[in-house]
């Protein structure tokens, strides 16, 4: 568990070191020992191409105030040592600059004869690169599926359907039984009533013929 601690302890103190330096960038001695000097022991152009420069890295120039000065040019003034339109000048005698962006940046001494003579560099800073964060694995969205209305009665087949749902609806139960019976009943009453009258007359017409 303790080594488990130092080890995170010692990965954020790096972190934070290594952010630090980024930001605070580092400081180069232009010449090395030599400064800014007219015959340096090796040439301003092959020390700053063994060197790495980043944005917020700083150039210190050593000199003799009122001697010489540094002027930040163009690349035409460069090329033509060019002492009169600098885009900046460095005349303290210890003199910094910073580098604030990516790219050329163009530096002769402000004696063109001393610039004539080599004393000039071309510093390029190299741009500020992140790691690109690994792509994202595709995954597609399919839509939910939206409930099932519970209002509406699930739909049943034709086949099926109960045997009493086959049959039809429901039918009144029929009253043929009871008029048929009722029909009955009045015919024999007729019938009887009929038969009644008929022997009635025959009685009354067999007493009339015996009185004649």
């Amino acid at each position: 568990m303790g080594s488990q601690r130092f080890s995170g302890s010692l990965f954020v103190m790096l972190v934070l070191g290594f952010l630090l330096g980024v930001s605070r960038g580092y400081k180069f001695y232009v010449g090395g020992r030599d400064g800014w000097a007219t015959n340096p022991s090796e040439r301003y152009s092959h020390w700053a191409e063994r060197n790495r420069f980043q944005v917020n890295d700083t150039l210190f120039f050593k000199y003799k105030k009122g001697s010489d000065s540094v002027l930040i040019v163009s690349k035409d003034d460069y090329s033509s040592c060019n002492t009169k339109n600098p885009i900046k000048s460095l005349t303290d005698g210890d003199s910094t600059f910073i580098f604030d962006r990516s790219g050329p940046f163009f530096f002769i001494s402000g004696n063109a004869d001393d610039c004539n003579k080599g004393k000039k560099l071309i510093i390029v800073v190299m741009a500020v690169r992140l790691k690109p964060f690994p792509p994202t694995p595709y995954s597609p969205i399919t839509p939910a599926s939206s409930p099932q209305s519970t209002s509406s009665p699930p739909a049943v087949s034709p086949d099926a359907r109960s045997p009493s749902d086959s049959a039809g609806p429901a039918q009144a139960p029929s009253t043929n039984s009871k008029s048929g019976s009722s029909g009955f009943t009045a015919g024999s009453l007729s019938v009887g009533l009929v038969l009644g009258a008929s022997i009635g007359v025959s009685f009354i017409l067999g007493g009339f013929l015996r009185v004649v």
